[in-house]
């Protein structure tokens, strides 16, 4: 079941600026759904139409099988959502504020309470909970927003930035908690441009430029794709003997590599699978009498994919735009060559 399904999707402002340019997108049901680009891309666009609160150019958009519209109230309600950089009456307190959000959900006193004391506890703010929000920090803030856009106990969970100017222990413990909260047949949508962090909670990843998705798949082939054919190696010993035999790893020599100090990056060009190039590297660190400190066929390596999409897809744009323009000139020269116009006659 499509949980979110979008149709050619497009938002244009003010005649002027594309934010989002015929985006086809499916969410299914229980997925940790990661759509990652970089600032300006269109992803917070496209929540905002997700939650009815802005209306489409053209395309179509429908979440849980129903088109959405401002006043779709009834499904909002089934939607959580968290912003970027969220913030909140600072004179308030976390017990208040989020006894406010369940009041807006229509949700009873006694039912607020229950669900309140659960998320506070969830989320790590159970000794913050009657001090005013104002003067916490952003990782806390970030925290009190994912509690109460869960106050609803929603289907369809939508979190823009989660991680966003978090340090190190706060992006670990989002993460952490974001993986918590995936399952149960709770459908999450994650929006960052941080590649580690969809890496580590996301089952499924959507890659958007300049408001088209060039990438929707599984986390699973986005890693297949990343690291097929690469290989990092760190040794110590005959560096000199070992490099001069890389070229034999591949039978026809299509490998190229890439040496930093004792760490070589090792790339091949051919079909075989990459157990088969492991197997023969390891094969060349015995012949050559070198000791082998580090291996890995993948660290680093979605970055690269994602960077790698966003430049194919720039040179697919170069290369849609020339073609136009040649279209435009040759016809522009059939309608102006009098002996175009006599042929045809």
């Amino acid at each position: 079941m499509h949980i979110v399904q979008t149709t050619e999707l497009t938002k244009i402002y003010d005649n002027r600026y594309i934010a989002l340019n015929a985006l086809n997108l499916e969410v299914d049901k229980g997925m940790v759904f990661g759509l990652v680009g970089p600032n300006g891309a269109g992803k917070s666009t496209m929540f905002r139409i997700l939650l009815g609160l802005q209306q489409p150019t053209a395309g179509t958009v429908s979440v849980f099988s129903e088109s959405v519209s401002p006043e779709r109230s009834d499904i909002r309600r089934r939607i959580g959502y968290l912003p970027t950089n969220p913030s909140f009456p600072k004179h308030m307190t976390p017990i208040t504020y989020l006894e406010f959000i369940g009041s807006i959900l229509g949700i009873s006193k006694q039912q607020s309470k229950i669900q309140l004391a659960r998320l506070l506890q969830a989320v790590d703010l159970v000794n913050y909970a009657s001090q005013q929000i104002n003067g916490f920090s952003t990782g806390m803030m970030t925290r009190l927003g994912i509690a109460a856009a869960l106050m609803g106990d929603p289907e369809l969970l939508i979190l823009d930035e989660p991680t966003l100017g978090l340090d190190p222990a706060g992006r670990k413990q989002t993460i952490e908690l974001i993986h918590e909260l995936s399952g149960h047949d709770r459908t999450i949508i994650i929006a960052t441009h941080i590649l580690s962090d969809v890496e580590r909670v996301c089952s499924d990843v959507g890659i958007i430029s300049q408001g088209r998705l060039i990438y929707s798949g599984p986390m699973v082939e986005m890693r297949r794709l990343a690291r097929q054919g690469s290989i990092s190696i760190e040794i110590e010993g005959n560096l000199t003997t070992f490099e001069q035999q890389i070229h034999t790893l591949d039978e026809i020599g299509a490998v190229r590599y890439e040496r930093t100090g004792t760490e070589f990056r090792i790339t091949f060009l051919g079909t075989e699978p990459l157990s088969e190039y492991v197997q023969r590297l390891m094969t060349l660190v015995d012949r050559t009498g070198v000791d082998m400190l580090y291996i890995t066929t993948g660290d680093g390596e979605i970055e690269e994919a994602f960077l790698g999409r966003l430049e194919d897809d720039r040179t697919r744009g170069f290369l849609r735009a020339a073609a136009w323009a040649a279209e435009q000139d040759v016809g522009n020269e059939t309608a102006e060559d009098p002996n175009t116009v006599l042929t045809e006659l």
